[in-house]
């Protein structure tokens, strides 16, 4: 009972400094792009909590919230089939939170978070319902994000190996369905970027992660440990890695599928710890510690990015400065009584969203921070200025 009370602090923890970061942060223009941009569902599912909640920081990011707290709950479900005590199954929630990656696809508006959840769900029901059911579940995710076609081509591989026809045939009609439907999102001129996507895959996961899960998928091979999970993470691992020998690829449509990995990792981290006497031990603690460590150090750097600021030459170098700034220029506009303005596309599209429209009455025309001594929109933290703009009036008579 006690376990049950520490996940639920944990989870509660996660809820306040998410809902916390959403103040932080304002719409950046890949989400604009989204919420203006053409139907999907995950559109859908953003612009029903907008309609509920109003147009604002909450109701956009509530979404993808509400399926992160969600999917911890199914990971610590499911991770019930490979890690039996409870306290392990706590750590491995907590390094599932503070995953760089995780954190990204619990507060940014994009596909991750959607198709992290739709995976455990999908691992979590499968054991709880007949075939026919999650057939359906699978037919139902065609329709949601293009992300899934890669778990419809893990699980064609699983069937195959499984030496069942039916699966694999069905789930290979859905992979082929949605490369139809959706297309392929290999982009960029022909060239090498394998050394690119390992390193994406590091920042998502973090290097000790990151090795550990391919030392898992590894080592669960030649033991002949494979299950569904398996061939989930490896056929989307090697995937990603063969594409990217020819072309960039969007790693963050892989990633999902390595985070459902984490359980294999933790039951093989545990596995290899406990069957060493306690002298031996010393290598396996230190790299939890070291892991953790590193964890926690990432996470207190996301969660107060607006520090780096303060230490930038360049401001606009900061990781975070797409999602900053949009919403403070829209409440200094409406101070001055402006409620449009021209400028360029994408700071256009942004502060739509805080109900700054387009017009050519007005343009907003950065400033070089070196020369802001006279601007009119001026945003600073802690008395360091990090965008200067003019907003200058045309006479159009």
């Amino acid at each position: 009972m006690i376990k049950r009370h520490m996940l639920l602090i944990i989870i509660a923890i996660d809820a306040i400094i998410l809902l916390t970061q959403t103040l932080e942060i304002s719409i950046s223009y890949s989400e604009a792009s989204l919420v203006y941009g053409d139907f999907s569902f995950l559109q859908f599912f953003v612009k029903s909590s907008i309609y509920l909640f109003g147009q604002n920081d909450f109701a956009l990011r509530l979404p993808m919230i509400i399926t992160h707290l969600l999917s911890v709950a199914l990971l610590y479900e499911i991770s019930k089939q490979y890690v039996s005590k409870e306290t392990d199954r706590l750590w491995l929630i907590l390094l599932f939170i503070l995953l760089p990656g995780v954190i990204s696809a619990a507060l940014l508006v994009n596909s991750a978070g959607l198709v992290i959840f739709g995976l455990f769900l999908f691992l979590y029901l499968q054991e709880k319902f007949s075939n026919i059911g999650t057939n359906l579940l699978l037919f139902s995710y065609l329709f949601v994000d293009q992300g899934f076609a890669y778990l419809f081509l893990g699980l064609s591989v699983y069937h195959l190996y499984s030496k069942q026809k039916y699966g694999a045939f069905y789930n290979m009609a859905l992979f082929l369905s949605s490369v139809y439907m959706y297309g392929s999102r290999t982009f960029g001129v022909p060239k090498g970027h394998f050394l690119d996507t390992i390193g994406i895959y590091s920042t998502i996961f973090t290097p000790i992660i990151f090795v550990f899960i391919f030392y898992t998928l590894y080592r669960r091979l030649l033991a002949q440990k494979r299950d569904m999970i398996w061939y989930l993470a490896a056929t989307s691992l090697i995937l990603s890695l063969l594409l990217s020998f020819r072309q960039r690829v969007a790693v963050e449509d892989f990633a999902p599928y390595l985070l459902i990995a984490l359980p294999l990792m933790a039951q093989t981290f545990i596995h290899s710890y406990r069957v060493r006497l306690k002298p031996f031990r010393k290598r396996y603690r230190l790299l939890f510690i070291l892991t953790f460590v590193f964890l926690i150090f990432n996470y207190l750097v996301v969660i107060f990015n607006k520090e780096l600021y303060l230490i930038l030459e360049n401001p606009k170098k900061h990781f975070a400065y797409d999602s900053h700034i949009a919403k403070k220029i829209a409440q200094q506009l409406k101070d001055k009584n402006i409620t449009c303005v021209a400028t360029n596309k994408k700071m256009s599209l942004r502060l739509q969203f805080y109900e700054i429209n387009s017009c050519d009455e007005y343009v907003l025309a950065d400033n070089d921070l070196d020369l802001n001594n006279n601007a009119d929109v001026t945003i600073s933290y802690k008395n360091k200025i990090i965008y200067s703009a003019n907003v200058t009036k045309l006479n159009n008579k």
